[in-house]
């Protein structure tokens, strides 16, 4: 339809203008939303990867790069918007730009909530191994590899000294005299020479090392005492011993005992060079 002077009408595209007004709302806001949600989750994976980076002591353009790509492909996501509901549209992911490379992507779903049913199905799978006649090429424990990634090189050294020298000694310093009879407390846990005795690097990491060793289940702390007394004079009268006991007060010690688990024998004498000829021809070879 046009008008008395020979010009289009504009009412019926204005009306439609209007009517979508609404939309238009719906997805303005929706988009402030995701805009606040992604603003808040790029914060968060940011920091994440940042610490993680130091952490690992990797390139810092390298983690930066890593990062970007992961807001702009976010980004991406966040504009993918309905005009009903403002969700994400199902379907194949958008098309590349022209002239921009294509980069095909492989998604791996990780089973990372196993069925009882998987489980179970592992489970009978290492029965069945275990009844087979003959003997197979499975001597080491299969857990040792991970251990073996899970330890610093001074736990290396801590557990070479305890297969060798066997159970270390240790003191807890408590209180003592008159003071020890109103209220006994622990002033210092297992005090010990393992850090000397091994010659660890960061001997100041000594309680931190023998509670990883713990946490793998290498080694044990036990209340009973070694039967040699000598070694536990030479234990309470190191300096760190006497200052505990100063600091107690008259306080007095309770003698204790590390040991390698029969699981960390088996590991130390499968997995670390004991023999002082063996660890010289390693350091050859490198």
């Amino acid at each position: 339809m046009t008008s008395t002077n020979g010009y289009e009408r504009v009412e019926p595209e204005e009306v439609s203008l209007v009517a979508a007004l609404p939309g238009l709302a719906r997805i303005g806001a929706v988009a402030s939303i995701r805009l606040v949600e992604w603003s808040a989750g790029a914060y968060v994976r940011t920091v994440t990867r940042l610490i993680r980076a130091a952490a690992n002591g990797e390139a810092a353009g390298e983690v930066l790069q890593k990062t970007g790509e992961d807001l702009v492909a976010y980004f991406r996501d966040l504009l993918v918007v309905t005009a009903e509901n403002g969700t994400r549209q199902p379907g194949p992911p958008p098309e590349p730009m022209p002239g921009e490379p294509q980069t095909e992507v492989t998604v791996v779903e990780a089973d990372e909530h196993p069925t009882a049913a998987a489980l179970r199905a592992r489970g009978a799978e290492l029965l069945r191994r275990s009844a087979e006649v003959e003997p197979g090429d499975d001597d080491a424990h299969p857990a040792y590899v991970r251990i073996l990634d899970e330890l610093a090189p001074d736990e290396a050294r801590i557990l070479r000294l305890v297969v060798i020298e066997g159970p270390q000694p240790s003191v807890d310093v408590r209180t003592g005299g008159p003071i020890g009879k109103l209220k006994d407390e622990l002033v210092a846990p297992g005090l010990n020479m393992i850090a000397m005795e091994a010659g660890l690097r960061r001997p100041e990491y000594i309680q931190r090392h023998l509670h990883n060793l713990y946490r793998l289940g290498l080694i044990w702390f036990s209340r009973e005492q070694l039967d040699d007394p000598a070694r536990y004079q030479v234990l309470e009268a190191q300096p760190d011993v006497s200052r505990a006991m100063a600091e107690a007060g008259r306080g007095r010690t309770v003698r204790r005992s590390i040991h390698l688990t029969p699981f960390g024998i088996d590991f130390c004498r499968t997995c670390l060079p004991l023999d002082t000829v063996e660890i010289d021809a390693l350091s050859d070879d490198y």
